[in-house]
């Protein structure tokens, strides 16, 4: 290919080592915006992937009915100091021969007790009378067979004729996938299951995604811009001077594609230096193993070559001026104005995803494949929004200053965006999060009573063998029936038996492990075992919320701070003509200034609004709440956005002095 032979990387070469140190630092920061871009999108895609492997491990606890059985499986689900501890019970049936389940060389025999690591460290430190599981450990589970490091599960062998195997279990809705009943089975492959709180946390993951990729592609793209007018000034140079518009858009990409496969290198290096870190980072209950964060060499090649792609694209835009009036760069003649046809986009992106959401309640892919777009199009209004501001503030302008940043929004609006869409679609994060919350509190029975579901005919007898059980033990509690239906049952033939007892966790943990063998297939549960995954949600919803935001207004800051500077370099000649011209440089830092905060104002807020707005359906429903408290998580998120904006901007005045000290306009 012509575009990109040797002549031209040659040319791109030297050219960009003649840059000098404006340059050297345009070249730096596009290649730590590419770099920061590549760490946080592989983190993100090895968060989902990660999901994905911990489903996969999972799958063999929701056994699939076979009419060829050679095994049985039945899952329940005890706790121990509050934690959830999952127990499969299995047997082999009679003349068959059971394949062994995940994570274990064979099906137990009747009697043993295989634990994940996690568990026998509990057992361990626990005493006897405090052991969830009964019985002695006869091996340790694999990693194929949980979820995560610090998962406590337990595999416990019966003979096929055991009431452990054979009585049935009822579900429970409120907890899916902790109880399943008796299944006869030709495997442990089990199936995905499709509900339950692990499909939320499925949800959150994608979520999480779009609202950090976006603005790690527009900073990506920002990075890309970096001192354009310069190397526009340069191509258009070039060009007038007979080099052919292929060997314009060659030396373009090339230089791109160095700055981006350079940044996105170091992204994978920062990527596998912090994979450690994240391991150790707590999610649905546990760490993660490291291998599940390891994205893989496709994906990670797909991700660094999508990077590349990005920067040499983004690059590339806007060249089409330069290969065809390359005298009009020359002379600086002002960009054309944005269409409305803008903005009429952005609001049928906001009806269709409207429209989309209330038919797809249920379906939770779709509204974000929709969501996605909506975070899109902010990025099409954006610009317009930019110009228009950019023509109201230069008719209310009544100061220099003012009046030198809307002239600036209104000749170029693009470049306006680029310094605010970091804080813009951080905004948009802010208002998704910011009214919204998933509620943890327990709607059922009591925290110090345990309960099991019995029939009413035999209710009589197992409150005498929970008091016999209890007193043998030593525990002091009180007996009793009732309808609140905190254990799995229910209907007209039905009771539960409770026993209430003060002493804290210790003493619960002690009576649960007495009352387990009370009724077969049932473990003893408290009203706060009941809901523990919608509280465990709601505390990572919390969690991942903090960090989402964090990262956005992180990276927000970086792009408007990288975008400060690029702008000064771009500019650099018209500030020194407006120094020539006794313009004081308070002046034009000022007017740096309104440019930035007068859109922010408009844009970020907009953005807030439309974040509450695509929040609603996704979040406002069964298990959420409204929470008002996020008024001042949103008000402290646009207090500091605005004062990272502003620390960007000083950080750049410097740079602003340096090149109006060099007043007047020079050779490139």
């Amino acid at each position: 290919m012509r575009a990109l032979d040797r002549t031209t990387w040659t040319l791109t070469w030297r050219l960009t080592r003649a840059g000098g140190r404006t340059g050297l630092l345009a070249t730096s920061l596009s290649v730590a915006a590419a770099a920061i871009s590549t760490a946080l999108l592989l983190i993100c895609v090895a968060v989902n992937l990660g999901f994905q492997q911990r489903a996969d491990r999972i799958d063999w606890r929701t056994p699939v009915k076979s009419a060829a059985p050679v095994a049985v499986e039945a899952v329940g689900t005890t706790f121990s100091g509050g934690t959830p501890v999952t127990v499969v019970d299995v047997a082999q049936l009679p003349g068959k021969k059971a394949p062994a389940p995940p994570g274990m060389p064979r099906i137990p025999e009747p009697g043993e007790v295989w634990v994940s690591p996690a568990l026998a460290d509990l057992l361990h430190r626990l005493p006897a009378d405090r052991h969830p599981v009964p019985g002695t450990v006869a091996g340790t589970l694999g990693r194929a067979a949980v979820a995560h490091p610090g998962e406590l599960v337990a595999v416990v062998g019966h003979r096929p004729t055991a009431a452990a195997v054979t009585t049935p279990r009822e579900d429970d809705a409120r907890r899916p996938g902790d109880t399943v009943t008796p299944t006869r089975v030709a495997d442990f492959t089990g199936r995905r299951s499709t509900d339950g709180i692990g499909s939320g946390y499925v949800a959150l993951a994608k979520i999480a995604t779009i609202l950090v990729v976006v603005p790690l592609l527009v900073l990506g793209a920002s990075s890309a811009r970096l001192s354009v007018s310069r190397r526009d000034q340069r191509l258009a140079a070039l060009r007038l001077i007979g080099a052919t518009p292929g060997r314009i858009a060659g030396m373009t990409a090339a230089e791109a594609a160095l700055t981006g496969a350079a940044g996105a290198l170091l992204g994978t290096i920062g990527y596998g230096l912090l994979l450690p870190a994240t391991a150790r980072v707590s999610v649905a209950g546990g760490s993660w193993y490291a291998a599940d964060l390891w994205v893989g060499l496709p994906v990670l090649l797909a991700v660094l070559a999508g990077v590349v792609a990005m920067v040499v694209v983004s690059a590339l835009v806007g060249l089409r001026q330069v290969v065809v009036g390359p005298l009009g760069v020359a002379r600086r003649s002002k960009p054309p104005r944005m269409s409305f046809l803008r903005a009429l986009a952005f609001v049928g992106v906001i009806v269709g995803y409207s429209l989309f959401t209330q038919e797809h309640k249920s379906d939770v892919n779709g509204p974000l494949v929709f969501f996605a777009v909506v975070f899109l199009a902010l990025s099409v209004i954006g610009p317009w929004v930019v110009g228009v501001l950019g023509r109201i503030i230069c008719a209310l302008a009544q100061k220099p200053a003012t009046l030198l940043a809307g002239r600036r929004l209104l000749d170029d609006p693009k470049s306006g965006w680029r310094t605010v869409s970091g804080l813009t679609l951080a905004g948009f994060v802010a208002g998704f999060f910011a009214l919204f919350a998933v509620s943890g509190v327990s709607p059922w029975g009591h925290p110090d009573t345990l309960a099991v579901a019995v029939p009413k005919s035999r209710a009589a007898v197992v409150q005498q063998d929970a008091r016999h059980r209890l007193e043998h033990a030593g525990i002091t509690a009180t007996i009793g029936t009732d309808t609140d239906w905190v254990a799995t049952g229910g209907g007209e033939n039905s009771v539960q038996v409770t026993a209430t007892m003060p002493g804290g966790i210790e003493q619960l943990d002690r009576a649960r492990t007495a009352l387990t063998p009370l009724v077969p297939g049932q473990y003893p549960v408290t009203g706060t075992d009941i809901d523990w995954s919608t509280r465990l949600f709601a505390d990572d919803f919390s969690n991942a919320t903090r960090v989402i935001l964090g990262v956005t207004f992180i990276t927000a800051i970086a792009s408007a701070g990288i975008t400060a500077a690029a702008s000064v370099l771009d500019r650099r000649r018209t500030y020194g003509l407006l120094r020539l011209a006794g313009t004081p440089l308070r002046t034009l830092d000022a007017a740096r200034r309104k440019e930035t905060l007068l859109p922010v104002a408009v844009l970020a807020g907009g953005a807030a609004l439309t974040g509450i707005f695509t929040a609603a359906p996704l979040t406002l429903g069964e298990g959420s709440s409204i929470e008002t408290g996020g008024l001042v998580l949103l008000a402290l998120c646009f207090g500091v956005g605005v004062a990272g904006l502003l620390a960007a901007g000083a950080l750049s005045r410097p740079l602003l002095r340096s090149v109006t000290e060099q007043s007047g306009p020079r050779p490139e």
